[in-house]
């Protein structure tokens, strides 16, 4: 009798496998999938789960498995923002959650440092931008809050297998390019829908070049894309960051070698040369209004804002410095930084970073959602800023007269430091 051959896989197919109790998948089944972690946050979390399961009189299904963090509307600037707040501590406390961090910084960067994922895992987030854990070999995603309610009560969510784009680059980087530009080049190419709600997964030697969290930029905005999940394979870099994070199977060397794609199992591949690639830039007022640095070339800038889970981790904040040390911004500039993390500050002020930063002129903010979410410090009517952040649609970020360009960190800091929209390679040569 003969075997049938082993149906080739993708690493998105056999996370969804694993957590369907399934040896394998097909692109278009439905499965339903256990979830060994559910995070949500201030915003999407308690104030709208607590009456829900009080309606339903039901139970969270594994406190150990859920993780809250309070980020967006905090810290409280009006009696809204308390309220919400009072909500999500007071329903914690009553819950007597175990995984809870209030005003340590933005999820998607505190809940990996916390070693709450790890490579296979298959995990949900109350925010649009968890796929950021897919950096880490984990098949993570966004969900809404009637979704959530239904995991936090069963611990499972259906899902239909998606289709598994690959962005293939190869080539390396060169000094003054990162992540973002990659992410900002995809997005002008495909769209927001370019991935139409599939698995896209980043491969190829310019990507096992990159730093974790430059990977967690990669997948974080694969939101932008349309994707479900963003994806890395994990390797030596993962492991050396979640051992660092206090990871126990990280640091024991647990086995990781299946969660590889199988050769030619991607649906669609894309190819690029990394080393083609120049600095880019978003216009207003869409992630999709891609182009090379240079089309907007000189235009004046009234604020810098380095900021959010997408553009200032610890590796945004040293690239900023980079282009800042010994430098300061231009008159009438404001340069806001707002670390993603209460550790990532902490590390850049050890190292000397944030100093370079406040010597340059700029000031500090929480580490918080704020801006990027419209929360907080926004920016003013008719002014002109290039962010850091993900999104600068229309009035997200201010009013809709506020102009928002999206750039690196290296270009937000460049930009800054001249007083207007500038190529950080003209800085850094």
């Amino acid at each position: 009798m003969n075997t049938p051959a082993p149906v080739a896989q993708t690493l998105a197919q056999k996370l969804i496998a694993r957590a369907a109790g399934l040896p394998s998948v097909t692109t278009g089944e439905i499965v339903t999938c256990k979830v060994d972690m559910a995070m949500f946050h201030d915003s999407s979390g308690p104030r709208r789960l607590k009456p829900m399961l009080e309606e339903l009189g039901a139970q969270i299904w594994d406190k150990s498995r859920v993780v809250l963090v309070m980020d967006h509307y905090v810290p409280e600037r009006d009696d809204a923002a308390r309220k919400i707040v009072r909500i999500a501590r007071d329903w914690a406390r009553e819950q007597d959650l175990p995984h809870v961090y209030d005003s340590q910084g933005i999820c998607h960067v505190v809940v990996p440092q916390h070693g709450h994922i790890r490579p296979g895992m298959f995990c949900v987030g109350g925010d649009s931008h968890s796929p950021t854990g897919g950096a880490f070999g984990a098949y993570m995603f966004g969900i809404g809050s009637t979704e959530m309610l239904g995991v936090v009560v069963t611990g499972e969510i259906w899902l239909r297998v998606p289709q598994t784009i690959a962005m293939d680059w190869t080539g390396r980087l060169n000094p003054g390019v990162c992540a973002k530009d990659m992410m900002l080049a995809m997005i002008a190419r495909f769209g927001m829908n370019g991935a139409n709600y599939q698995a896209v997964e980043f491969t190829g030697s310019a990507v096992r070049a990159l730093s974790m969290q430059e990977r967690m930029t990669l997948c974080n905005m694969s939101a932008e894309l349309g994707a479900q999940t963003g994806l890395v394979a994990p390797d030596q870099v993962t492991r050396a960051w979640l051992a660092e994070a206090g990871v126990a199977s990280a640091a024991t060397g647990e086995d990781w070698s299946m969660w590889q794609s199988d050769a030619q199992s991607a649906d669609i591949t894309h190819a690029f040369d990394a080393g083609q690639l120049s600095p880019q830039l978003a216009a207003p007022h869409s992630p999709a209004q891609g182009v090379p640095i240079a089309e907007h070339a000189n235009t004046r800038i009234d604020v810098a804002y380095i900021g959010a889970c997408t553009g200032a981790k610890l590796e945004d904040l040293r690239f900023a410095a980079q282009v800042l040390k010994g430098g300061k911004i231009a008159s009438g500039v404001q340069l806001m930084v707002a670390p993603a993390s209460l550790k990532d500050r902490a590390l850049a002020e050890a190292e000397g970073t944030m100093q370079i930063l406040l010597d340059a002129g700029a000031t500090v903010l929480p580490s918080t959602c704020g801006a990027c979410a419209g929360y907080g410090d926004g920016f003013s009517e008719g002014q002109t800023v290039i962010s850091s952040t993900a999104r600068n649609f229309k009035g997200r970020m201010g009013p809709p007269s506020t102009q928002v360009f999206l750039g690196s960190a290296y270009t937000v800091a460049a930009s800054a430091l001249r007083g207007r929209i500038t190529d950080p390679r003209e800085v850094l040569a």
